[in-house]
């Protein structure tokens, strides 16, 4: 017989049944499951997953026995989990293209968050993407800028106007029309009109005109000149010297400046009205007069002054601000002209224009358009 080599104890020893080979095997290490009587002639017995007690079927074998939880196969895990993993991807997704398309709207302008009005300055239609800049101010507020040509018995000349309705009722300054036996009105885009005196008020240099025939005009936003400040940025438009839309810019130079122009047509040097080769803008300003002489018939009200570049025939044309809006009538400027005699086809500006406030302008339009003349 060969001697075992193991340890002693390392294994169990476990009794023999029967003999030699036919020996039974150790009984098991746990209680046998014992039956659980639930009331008379019912026994029910635990773990019993069958008809035997387990799936195998061994007649009754291992009843009782505690039964494996099912484990899910593994085709479910694999249908699963790509499942999870593109809903995860779609969700991550659509959430990084929110964010990136917000990031574009704000970077761009385009975003949804407003209304289809949002991309328009409120009172103006320069848009937001040329809010705050010349050119944006131009293309806005051209087309509402005219051309006025008056013929009278002293010649022919130039000036410019404001479009307020779209049935083509223009404002303009009072020395622009004033003794005129005919006028005619260029648009920015070349038509031309006749047009009729409704009012005017030469104590303010203000008058009123209106087209014959005219419809759907684009107009012109009147602002508030009140809340103006020194050194804000203004833009100028009109018809210098018969370029019919000259856009210049320049900021508000000073307010209030007591500004002395003539009343009637009798008033020096054909009353101010700018003709191509004749005279500019006759006006008096601290004492002195500049352009010419402005006669006996005067009139004095609180000006805004600019640097705004004004040449002959921007008289009665408008001075914006960067919104769009009309804040000053343009009604003289000062050419170095009448300083040597010469004529204001040799003359620029230089630098020292001025118009009238348009709440001025606002306070006399119903005086305007009733027909008063003064």
């Amino acid at each position: 017989m060969t001697e075992s080599q193991r340890p002693s104890g390392e294994y169990p020893m476990y009794p023999s049944y029967g003999n030699g080979d036919a020996a039974y095997p150790p009984p098991p290490a746990y209680q046998p499951a014992q039956p659980i009587s639930t009331g008379p002639g019912t026994t029910v017995w635990p773990g019993s997953g069958g008809a035997d007690g387990h799936s195998g079927g061994d007649g009754g074998f291992g009843q009782g026995l505690p039964q494996p939880a099912p484990q899910p196969s593994r085709h479910g895990r694999r249908v699963k989990r790509p499942v999870a993993l593109l809903a995860a991807v779609a969700i991550a997704a659509a959430v990084v293209g929110g964010v990136t398309a917000t990031a574009v709207g704000q970077f761009t302008g385009t975003g949804s968050s407003g209304t289809a009005g949002s991309s328009v300055v409120s009172g103006t239609t320069v848009s937001q993407s040329s809010a705050g800049t010349v050119a944006g101010v131009a293309k806005a507020v051209s087309p509402t800028i005219v051309e006025i040509g008056a013929t009278s018995t002293a010649g022919e000349s130039t000036g410019s106007g404001v479009v307020i309705t779209s049935d083509g009722e223009i404002v303009t300054n009072n020395h622009v029309i004033a003794g005129a036996s005919s006028i005619k009105v260029t648009l920015s885009t070349g038509r031309t009109y006749t047009a009729k005196v409704v009012g005017t008020d030469a104590d303010k240099d203000l008058a009123l005109i209106k087209l014959e025939g005219a419809s759907g005009l684009k107009t012109a936003t009147l602002g508030d000149s009140s809340g103006i400040k020194v050194g804000d940025q203004v833009v100028a438009i009109g018809s210098p010297e018969g370029l019919t839309g000259t856009v210049t810019s320049g900021i508000v130079s000073a307010l209030n400046r007591d500004v002395t122009v003539a009343k009637d047509s009798e008033g020096g040097q054909d009353q101010g009205q700018q003709g191509r080769g004749g005279s500019d803008w006759p006006f008096e300003f601290g004492g002195q007069q500049f352009n010419g002489d402005t006669g006996n018939s005067t009139t004095t009200y609180k000006a805004i002054q600019t640097d705004a570049s004004l040449n002959p025939g921007n008289s009665g044309g408008a001075l914006i601000n960067m919104n769009g809006e009309i804040i000053g009538i343009n009604s003289a400027m000062y050419s170095a002209s009448s300083s040597d005699g010469s004529s204001s086809s040799g003359a620029g500006s230089v630098g020292l224009g001025f118009a009238i406030p348009v709440n001025t302008l606002k306070a006399d339009l119903d005086t305007l358009r009733a027909g008063n003349s003064s």
